[in-house]
């Protein structure tokens, strides 16, 4: 990446979803596994079966709801229900799934889906309780994200919030949506990944100062990433050390591959530190900066191809 040769916008848009989706793939032989074992045993490429019995290129509840939000997207502008409905969708009948059933839903994510299944609104659905704060809205709110990075500030964390609410309704799980949400949007405009952090640092402290769980965020608004050693990165599933752990590959590595690798190779929530990490990613390096033979055995290449068109046509392109 040179200043001199900007990606445009929508290669970066289409980077981060690619993005998503091939550190989603990464991560779901490995779920689970420890950092010892991939010590022993990194991820180094595309690998098969695994935890969860799946061919090559296949991705999880992550990608899968990634997916449903983007197809929303298109064709609403802004409808929580249609959301919360193609994600009852996904749980029950498979929708955007890789190969037609989905293998693996969060707690929380469920508990809301049945919920809206049963007629709860959307927006009321995810939980609002302290053990409600795993990372199942902050893995699929990048097309969010996306869509609406050009609206002002205000207007923009208030959809991010009302997107995460439909599965992790807490405020620390909303939050977390919006600091992610400030670093992809200027990443998209071509900020270096450390000044990105910085000026989101600076803006969701301006949103949420008077917030109750602003100190929550403390690690994530004062840490020096670049300094901080891979014992001190946790890579569980509680949303704030999935945005942190990804944070931390973005800023401690040089390209694409070098990224989502050091995220899944982090063990544990494999499958979402690579999702994360790699829409982070694939807005800073671009569709060319993910490489082929990772994108290549993704399932249902058409499809995908087809949904990421529709999606930039209706994203911004910031004049």
């Amino acid at each position: 990446m040179n200043d001199s040769d900007p990606i445009p916008i929508k290669e970066r848009i289409i980077g981060g979803l690619w993005g998503s989706l091939v550190g989603d793939a990464l991560g779901v032989p490995v779920e689970f596994k420890d950092r010892a074992a991939l010590r022993e045993y990194p991820v180094k490429d595309m690998r098969e079966f695994g935890t969860h019995e799946q061919p090559r290129g296949t991705w999880s509840d992550d990608g899968a709801l990634i997916l449903c939000t983007a197809d929303s997207l298109v064709n609403h502008e802004f409808h929580l229900e249609d959301m919360g409905r193609r994600f009852v969708e996904w749980m029950n009948h498979g929708l955007w799934t890789a190969r037609g059933k989905p293998f693996d839903i969060g707690v929380a994510t469920s508990g809301a889906l049945f919920r809206i299944a049963d007629g709860m609104p959307a927006e009321k659905a995810g939980g609002t309780d302290e053990l409600s704060n795993g990372n199942g809205s902050l893995m699929r709110i990048l097309p969010v994200c996306l869509r609406f990075a050009a609206e002002p500030i205000d207007s923009f964390a208030n959809r991010l919030e009302k997107v995460s609410a439909i599965t992790h309704g807490h405020a620390r799980s909303r939050m977390a949506c919006v600091l992610y949400g400030l670093v992809i949007r200027r990443l998209l405009t071509g900020s270096k990944p450390l000044a990105a952090l910085d000026s989101a640092r600076v803006e969701f402290t301006g949103l949420y100062e008077k917030s109750d769980s602003l100190n929550h965020f403390q690690p994530l608004l004062t840490d020096d990433f670049l300094s901080l050693p891979e014992h001190e990165i946790a890579s569980t599933g509680y949303v704030l050390h999935t945005l942190h752990a990804s944070l931390w590959c973005l800023l401690t590595t040089q390209d694409f591959r070098e990224c989502v690798l050091k995220a899944v190779n982090l063990g544990g929530d494999t499958d979402t530190t690579g999702c994360v990490a790699g829409g982070l990613a694939g807005v800073v390096y671009g569709l060319n900066g993910v490489p082929s033979e990772w994108i290549a055995p993704l399932a249902r290449k058409g499809d995908l191809e087809r949904l990421f068109h529709e999606f930039t046509e209706v994203c911004p392109n910031f004049g």
